[in-house]
């Protein structure tokens, strides 16, 4: 029986790498007591897949992973079960059953949307609002991108499904955008912030970093902002369930089937 899990990430462990994540998720199965399946083999380990990996420093209320589990009493037993074991700045916000034949997150990945927030300050634009428009508005956006192979000239804009300028809460101790959407923090402990939110390509072959776009709009804006002086926090993560030639049709992955 094939599940998928959705989980929040979000301040100190914000700074935790995706290998040490799956350690983690690891042996948070083990001590609550998943029936999780094994693989067969000389070392047998649990079958668990995540769907994108998350940079460093990036929060998220949109992660996820696949588990492979032998029974279950309901989802929602499990998300109990998980969040009893999790760590502060982790925890399971869904758990759905899936069809045998779903293909796992990380191959189901299409897209993630994305929100920008400055740790201090303000972005430094008269009009925010107009700016991320207009720029959003551009028939096409050039970029460089660099491998370890080649350097690419690409249209970043094809790769650019949505972008606007908007509002946060986050919370006031740890600037936390994520944190503030899911903790119970009275009124006083929070402050108003503007953002940007940005739905991109997030799918194998034409993944694009939130980051990338925030630069080039700094570039078009005339803001002078370092990524290390902003917070990314990813939104949703979605796949597209529409056919070959059909317009995009993006779901979150929980909704998959």
């Amino acid at each position: 029986m094939k599940v998928r899990i959705k989980f929040a990430k979000y301040g100190a462990m914000k700074f935790i790498g995706h290998l040490d994540m799956m350690r983690f998720f690891q042996k948070a199965v083990r001590r609550a007591e998943i029936d999780v399946k094994y693989s067969e083999g000389f070392s047998p380990h649990q079958i668990m897949s995540f769907a994108a990996p998350l940079g460093v420093g990036i929060e998220s209320r949109g992660e996820y992973m696949d588990l492979e589990v032998l029974s279950m009493s309901a989802p929602e037993d499990m998300k109990d079960a998980l969040n009893r074991v999790m760590v502060e700045g982790v925890e399971v916000l869904a758990v759905n059953v899936l069809p045998d034949q779903t293909k796992n997150a990380m191959a189901s990945v299409a897209a993630a949307s994305y929100q920008i927030h400055l740790k201090e300050g303000n972005f430094g634009v008269p009009d925010l609002a107009s700016s991320v428009a207009s720029f959003y508005a551009q028939a096409q956006i050039p970029y460089t991108k660099e491998t370890k192979k080649s350097t690419l000239e690409i249209d970043l804009k094809q790769g650019i499904y949505s972008m606007e300028a908007g509002e946060t809460s986050v919370l006031t101790e740890i600037m936390s955008a994520a944190a503030a959407m899911l903790l119970p923090e009275p009124t006083e402990n929070r402050m108003t912030v503007p953002c940007i939110r940005m739905t991109v390509d997030a799918s194998s072959g034409g993944n694009i970093k939130p980051t990338v776009v925030f630069e080039e709009f700094c570039a078009f804006a005339g803001c002078d902002i370092p990524v290390s002086d902003i917070q990314v926090t990813r939104l949703e993560t979605y796949t597209n369930l529409a056919k070959d030639g059909e317009p995009r049709q993006l779901v979150p992955l929980l909704l998959q089937n």
